[in-house]
């Protein structure tokens, strides 16, 4: 049986010598998996040299495979191919190509070459499938390789950066740290663990420890790390630790950034939007006044601690993040299985707002913020285009192909979660990115559908 054959090719704004180095980044596997498929690296042996290996682990639903692939015909700066040794292909080979198309673009093309088990009665039952879903994929990773490319065009000809990053395993350092890698610059983690694995810096902010001599000759810090807000009810002691873990560890990391013999020239704080408290349909912007409830307390608390690295004449921005989409948690997470179940709805009366912002705009604004020397202070990490409860519900729905008939009132929604439910669920926060846009900021997906089929590896209906 002869193998299939399935091409894509795409247009980048990058150099083919610049859009292969890209690949040959370790953390580029990171920045190419789909999120709507689970896999991870098992291990890996070389780059992308001739007999280099990478073992890959992947899920999908119940079934798990082990995934070994083997790099062969590696012509630096041109091409280098994939193997299939063990895997749940009968044969698959995936040769990358990028072809010059001028001093400042290339034509990356993927060409895969596969059959699948069980010969003929294999295809017939699972070849639609299969093209379906390689289609899917290669767009994803084609859209992602040509917008990190072009969002690392400032820095191909600068000095990379070392950047400090805490909360690297959370949502948005998870794909923080391999988006600036893979752009060349070197990345420390502020982590936990103690020892600290190799690489990375190790602090304790429940006891106010943090070696400030490990920190010196950093060139910017993104910072974080805080207690998850939408996991457990809001009961005291959850509260506490949402506050301490943003407030206490912020100011120790910046009284430690201020005591610095060569402090970094920039800090990137995380904050929320949940600064300005529940407004209705009031568009909101940085110079908006804070709101009274608890969040509003807390990340009025939380951008106060970044005070001691501003006095020390460090840049501080402190980026207000909105819900941030992303099928690997968060918000999102949580809505598919009863969405896809057909068990969506409108929460509550279905008008409040939210301002939403998709993964792969976060981690560019992070990275936009960073070289932007004209932004400090507040800014508002939000898409252009905030959105009703209703229409989120519709949209989602639309995209999923699924009927979303099933509401959950506002008294149910706080009798499941209490307090959380205002805060999360049911307060309405209608906010712009004034500072972003002034800035000449370009948004990856200004629009919700945009963004939910990118994330979801949707595309659209002709």
């Amino acid at each position: 049986m002869r193998p299939r054959l399935f091409v894509r090719r795409t247009r980048l704004p990058a150099a083919a010598e610049d859009a292969f180095r890209w690949h040959a980044c370790p953390d580029a596997l990171a920045r190419l998996a789909p999120p709507w498929l689970p896999v991870t690296v098992l291990s890996r042996s070389g780059g992308l040299e001739d007999g280099a290996r990478v073992v890959l682990g992947l899920r999908r639903g119940p079934v798990h495979w082990r995934w070994v692939a083997e790099h062969r015909d590696c012509l630096p700066g041109r091409q280098f191919c994939d193997v299939q040794v063990a895997g749940p292909f009968a044969f698959w080979e995936h040769t990358h190509r990028f072809e010059p198309a001028g001093p400042e673009a290339c034509i990356l093309e993927d060409r895969i070459r596969y059959r699948l088990p069980f010969g003929p009665g294999g295809q017939l039952l699972a070849g639609w499938l299969v093209e379906r879903q390689l289609a899917r994929l290669f767009a994803y990773r084609h859209a992602v390789t040509a917008q990190d490319l072009a969002a690392h065009a400032p820095c191909r000809e600068g000095k990379p950066m070392h950047v400090l990053v805490s909360g690297a395993s959370g949502l948005i350092g998870s794909a923080l740290v391999p988006f600036l890698t893979t752009g060349g610059h070197r990345v420390t983690r502020l982590v936990r663990t103690t020892p600290p694995p190799e690489g990375a810096v190790a602090w304790n902010p429940d006891y106010g420890e943090l070696e400030a001599s490990a920190l010196e000759g950093l060139d910017a810090v993104v910072h974080l790390a805080g207690e998850n807000i939408a996991r457990g009810r809001w009961t005291p002691e959850k509260k506490a630790r949402i506050r301490d873990s943003r407030v206490h560890g912020t100011r120790l990391l910046c009284e430690t950034l201020a005591r610095l013999e060569r402090p970094p020239q920039v800090l990137v704080s995380a904050s929320a939007i949940g600064y300005y408290g529940n407004r209705g349909d009031e568009l909101l912007r940085e110079e908006s006044p804070p709101g009274d409830d608890f969040l509003a307390q807390v990340c009025r608390d939380w951008e106060a601690a970044t005070a001691p690295a501003a006095a020390r004449g460090i840049r501080v921005v402190n980026l207000r993040l909105g819900v941030v989409l992303s099928p690997r948690g968060g918000a999102l997470a949580q809505m598919l299985t009863p969405f896809r179940l057909g068990l969506g709805g409108v929460v509550g009366t279905g008008r409040q707002y939210i301002s939403w912002i998709a993964i792969d705009d976060v981690v560019e604004i992070i990275h936009f913020c960073l070289l932007t020397e004209s932004l400090k202070g507040p800014v508002n990490a939000v898409a252009p285009q905030p959105v009703t409860n209703a229409e989120f519900t519709r949209t989602l729905g639309r995209v999923l192909r699924r009927p979303t008939l099933l509401p959950l009132p506002a008294a149910v929604a706080r009798l499941l979660f209490g307090e959380m439910a205002d805060a999360l669920l049911l307060a309405s926060t209608r906010v712009e990115p004034a500072r972003l846009l002034a800035s000449g900021y370009r948004f990856r997906y200004p629009e919700l559908e945009g963004a939910l089929r990118h994330l979801l590896g949707k595309p659209r209906v002709a």
